[in-house]
């Protein structure tokens, strides 16, 4: 399928959802208005986008959002703060719209949520009823997975995957560097939040250093020797950041599993990363990204798995370990769809359309899910992937060429389009949360 016509097929299926959480598509027909409490725990690009629909598809629900920050920073493009693209300030955005809404916003902390009662108690002490719940708690670290590296030591050694004081952190210490420095990112195995987003890590900093340090130096040690739109990170760092990018004499990078790039422990005080066979790497800035799980309160609830990650039943994203509890976003086992704020708002809707239909007492129509992810390689050269998903046999699987991903062979022009669209996802889908 062509990126043109991919993009149309996209904005076609893309309402699929909404038509059903507006009562048009629920078993083809509308219902009357149901009264209802839902709350909403976490306002990410899951949550908020789940707490606005439910008040916008279904007026009469009593929604409550509760999420500890008063402030929502965006993870997908913090890559740009490092690289002097963009400010954090233009990645932040406050709750006032949702509450104008009649969404009643609670800035507080879960400290439990009761499945058998329907109850949520937050921090402050009250506890809170519910009749459907959406948890969208996000990911959370396996401190100490990698040996040396913990909560303490991410105040020296960033980690700067929660965007935030992480992402001025490790922006700082990249703009401290002495010319001819070396930076030093680490990237776990599969799955983590953001496939992409560690090559785009190394790509952006590059950038940087290549305009203000251009003797330095970037090296991506990663867990695996595959990842998100490979070739095209490969052709794009050729091009940019040196033509023969796997020897040293290049400023960027990538070291795979296979060539020693998994990383088993960190020392803090000498920011040294040493390797599964003993190699060590000695950084002037060491950016380290852990392994990933859910969120905290996730694991509390008891909505995870053996290996951390929340399964779903995929026509609802209805938890299949307690119910009416609905689990969006990174935290849950979403098949064939990464974890992304894309496949996160994605997911909020069919679960917003899935609440709806059962609280009116009907089948929820057969759900479509999308994932698009733009990653900036320069700020004229962006890449991007997308795809359309079903449910196929229980399984949450991808539909053979309905998505597609930018060509190896695309103009300049054409990778500095897909830089304007990648932006113009993050305006649009802010704007969809927030206002």
């Amino acid at each position: 399928m062509s990126n043109s016509n991919r993009r149309d097929f996209i904005k076609t299926i893309g309402g699929a959802s909404l038509v059903a959480a507006m009562g048009l598509g629920i078993s083809g027909r509308a219902s009357a208005a149901v009264k209802a409490k839902v709350i909403v725990v976490g306002g990410g690009y899951g949550g908020a986008v789940a707490a606005k629909y439910l008040k916008l598809m279904e007026p009469g629900l009593d929604v409550v959002l509760i999420e500890p920050k008063k402030s929502f920073i965006s993870h997908p493009s913090s890559n740009e703060v490092l690289a002097g693209m963009r400010t954090l300030e233009s990645l932040t955005f406050d709750y006032k719209g949702l509450a104008k809404r009649g969404i009643t916003v609670i800035h507080d902390t879960v400290e439990s949520i009761d499945p058998a009662a329907r109850k949520v108690k937050i921090s402050g002490g009250k506890t809170l009823d519910y009749d459907r719940c959406v948890v969208s708690p996000g990911i959370d670290f396996k401190w100490g997975a990698v040996k040396g590296y913990d909560e303490e030591a991410s105040k020296i050694i960033p980690h700067a995957w929660m965007a935030g004081p992480q992402t001025t952190l490790l922006a700082n210490q990249i703009k401290d560097m002495k010319d001819g420095g070396l930076v030093v990112i680490t990237v776990p195995d599969n799955p983590y939040r953001c496939p992409p987003g560690p090559y785009e890590r190394g790509a952006l900093i590059s950038h940087y250093l290549k305009k203000h340090k251009p003797h330095s130096k970037v090296l991506i040690l990663d867990a695996k020797d595959k990842f998100s739109k490979q070739p095209l990170w490969l052709q794009g760092f050729t091009q940019h950041y040196g033509e023969q990018f796997e020897k040293s004499g290049a400023m960027l990078e990538w070291i795979p599993a296979s060539k020693g790039g998994e990383v088993e422990s960190i020392n803090v005080a000498t920011r040294t990363a040493t390797n599964v066979t003993g190699k060590e790497f000695k950084a002037d800035v060491l950016n380290v990204i852990p392994p990933q799980q859910a969120g905290k309160i996730a694991h509390t609830t008891g909505l995870v798995n053996a290996k951390g990650w929340c399964p779903v039943n995929f026509t609802t994203f209805e938890s299949t370990m307690h119910k009416n509890i609905h689990v969006i976003g990174d935290a849950c086992v979403a098949g064939a769809m990464p974890k992304s704020g894309y496949s996160a708002a994605s997911q909020a809707k069919v679960a917003v359309a899935a609440i709806i239909a059962s609280l009116r007492g009907v089948e929820p129509d057969e759900p479509s899910f999308i994932n698009a992810c733009y990653s900036v390689v320069t700020p004229d050269h962006g890449i991007s992937i997308t795809g359309i998903y079903r449910v196929k046999d229980g399984q949450l699987v991808e539909v053979p060429g309905a998505g597609g991903i930018s060509p190896m062979n695309a103009t300049p022009a054409f990778r500095k389009i897909e830089i304007a669209h990648g932006h113009s996802w993050l305006k649009n889908i802010t704007s969809e949360m927030f206002d």
